[in-house]
């Protein structure tokens, strides 16, 4: 964000999240801003017991209830570790403090994103949950694009818009990403590196489904809370290189692989 900014070059957020802060934000400045809200579908988990997520196969994880996305990004959803990242992502997209972003959980996925102002008002992004949406928004975003009639929202055809609170004890993965994003500094990419490995270990049957959260925990505890923030790629490489190893090497210890 630096570099774009010293260049004179506009980040276009493609995220259908980030895309709709973008747009609600339009040309106000950041510091009219009290908060900003990205919402979460819940993932394929969002009524189940702990007891059912801790028992969950890979094909039931995979199991998207709105979106066909890539096995990771879909695991992502599951823990809800997506969203932690989606918030890691809008705090430095938009120059926010960590205490300004929040989670609600909106199965509908209508409500992309909402921006709450200093004076109380509240504006939400919202759109059918289609990628192609957020994309015809960049690809025009000096002239809006014609879309289809398919990919307009009707709201009186639409279910109620409902919203809840995440819960961070059945979903301890967003719980760590918000921690990582407060910690600052090299945290974030510990996390993400952490999550990495965690994720696919559990694709193969390496770890079962809470082993992914726990994995990143002991990563993301063993690196102290004083790594400075990457200075430049090959530094934030360099990070991620030793989350990596460091989360191998835990892999084969309790309480992470499957008997």
């Amino acid at each position: 964000m630096a570099r774009a900014k010293a260049v004179g070059a506009r980040i276009l957020p493609l995220d259908s999240e980030h895309n709709a802060l973008f747009q609600v934000l339009g040309s106000e400045p950041i510091s009219a801003i009290r908060s900003m809200t990205l919402t979460a579908s819940g993932g394929p988990f969002r009524t189940w017991s702990a007891a059912q997520i801790a028992a969950a196969r890979p094909e039931q994880a995979l199991a998207h209830p709105n979106y066909a996305m890539g096995a990771k990004i879909t695991i992502d959803s599951a823990s809800m570790m997506n969203k932690g990242l989606e918030l890691i992502e809008a705090c430095f997209l938009f120059g926010l403090k960590p205490d300004q972003l929040e989670v609600l959980v909106h199965p509908q996925q209508l409500v992309h994103g909402l921006v709450t102002f200093r004076d109380g008002s509240v504006s939400a992004g919202m759109a059918l949950p289609d990628m192609r949406v957020a994309a015809a928004h960049c690809l025009g975003v000096d002239g809006r694009l014609d879309a289809p009639a398919a990919r307009f929202l009707d709201l009186a055809t639409t279910a109620p818009l409902t919203f809840e609170r995440p819960d961070l004890v059945r979903f301890p993965a967003l719980g760590l990403a918000i921690a990582a994003l407060v910690a600052g500094g090299a945290m974030p990419a510990i996390l993400n590196a952490a999550n990495e490995i965690a994720v696919a270990a559990y694709l193969e049957g390496a770890i079962a489904f809470p082993g992914i959260a726990a994995l990143v925990e002991a990563v993301c505890a063993g690196s102290g809370q004083d790594l400075a923030t990457p200075a430049d790629v090959a530094a934030a490489l360099a990070i991620d290189h030793e989350a990596r190893n460091r989360a191998r090497a835990l892999l084969s210890r309790a309480p992470f692989a499957v008997t």
